[in-house]
């Protein structure tokens, strides 16, 4: 399956952004689906995830409450809402795609399937 993001850009802190991502070449409805970041000289971390038919969504703390993960399978689309962006919040956003199947999602190298990454950067 093809990942390919988008919605990033520049936000004051306090705004708010909205992620996309758009799948193909598979049947989107069967991949649990995650959203990871990657701050200059820090490793890449989990934000959310969301399993294939939307009923159960995890997030890391540092974005409870602020973030919100959804998908539309009829659109082949992944989503992540963004609310009350910080300048920590600032990194390159990746989604990711996976048939693993068990109780915690936050591993990257749980993933089979990345898009290239959409930059947010959020100002002070």
């Amino acid at each position: 399956v093809q990942l390919v993001e988008s919605g990033g850009g520049l936000v004051q802190g306090g705004g708010s952004l909205r992620l996309s991502c758009a799948a193909s070449g598979g049947t989107f409805s069967i991949y649990t689906m995650g959203w990871f970041r990657q701050a200059p000289g820090k490793a890449r971390e989990f934000v959310s995830s969301i399993d294939g038919i939307g009923d159960s969504s995890y997030y890391t703390d540092s974005v409870k409450g602020r973030f919100t993960i959804s998908r539309d399978n009829a659109k082949n689309t992944l989503y992540l809402q963004m609310n009350s962006l910080k300048p920590d919040d600032t990194a390159v956003y990746y989604c990711a795609a996976t048939l693993y199947v068990g109780s915690d999602y936050s591993h990257p190298s749980q993933y089979h399937y990345w898009g290239q990454g959409t930059q947010v950067t959020v100002s002070s």
